[in-house]
């Protein structure tokens, strides 16, 4: 893999990670702040908080394997 695909994939993981990080402040907001009113939000808030996670840990083992190096 050359370079450019190398730095590609950093930029994946950073995004990811940053989308990962906004959906479980989102999740942390709707625990703290609106629960249990808004307990009909939860499972959704918390799937695409999972969601999110999962993305960033993908992308986090693409790189990885891209750079041949362990966790």
């Amino acid at each position: 893999m050359n370079d450019e695909e190398i730095k590609r994939l950093e930029k994946e993981v950073k995004k990811t990670k940053r989308l990962a990080g906004e959906a479980a402040m989102a999740l942390h907001d709707l625990i703290e702040d609106r629960l249990p009113e808004a307990y009909g939000e939860l499972m959704e808030t918390a799937q695409a908080t999972f969601d999110a996670c999962k993305a960033w840990d993908d992308a986090c083992k693409k790189l990885l394997a891209a750079t041949g190096e362990t966790a």
